[in-house]
């Protein structure tokens, strides 16, 4: 994606930064034209709407493991006794970052659908552009 990627009043860009030999960072800023607005104006999936109308942005979070799932219950049952661990522990983990997930809400039909972006390493959502070289301040 580059800073072409325009819907209707959303900037979506993105920039890699080298911080080391062979160490790419990569940086999503998705940025409401109008700064501080969480909102952008999306073509709506509802089957009420069918057409372009403001959408609330928020990022996608995992939801709380239930306790009464089914793989969750056999797997506690399993442990519980005496005999240790009692299924592989997985370490072999490869990915070092996750896709992020933007949650659309219309603000007309409270319809709400998914989009997928680019891995990243660090996401912000509205706010200013960070500037190369400049001074944190606390």
């Amino acid at each position: 994606m580059d800073e072409r990627d325009i819907w209707d009043g959303m900037l979506i860009t993105t920039f890699s930064l080298q911080t080391g030999p062979d160490e790419p960072v990569g940086f999503v800023l998705l940025k409401e034209l109008v700064d501080g607005s969480d909102f952008g104006i999306i073509d709506c999936k509802g089957k009420a709407c069918k057409k372009h109308t403001p959408h609330k942005v928020t990022q996608y979070k995992k939801g709380k493991d239930s306790l009464s799932a089914q793989g969750k219950r056999r797997y506690d049952r399993k442990q519980s006794g005496y005999g240790g661990q009692t299924k592989p522990v997985f370490h072999k983990k490869a990915k070092t970052t996750k896709k992020v997930v933007l949650r659309l809400e219309c603000t007309v039909c409270k319809t709400k659908h998914q989009l997928a972006l680019k891995r990243c390493k660090h996401f912000e959502l509205g706010g200013d552009k960070k500037q190369r070289g400049a001074a944190i301040s606390f």
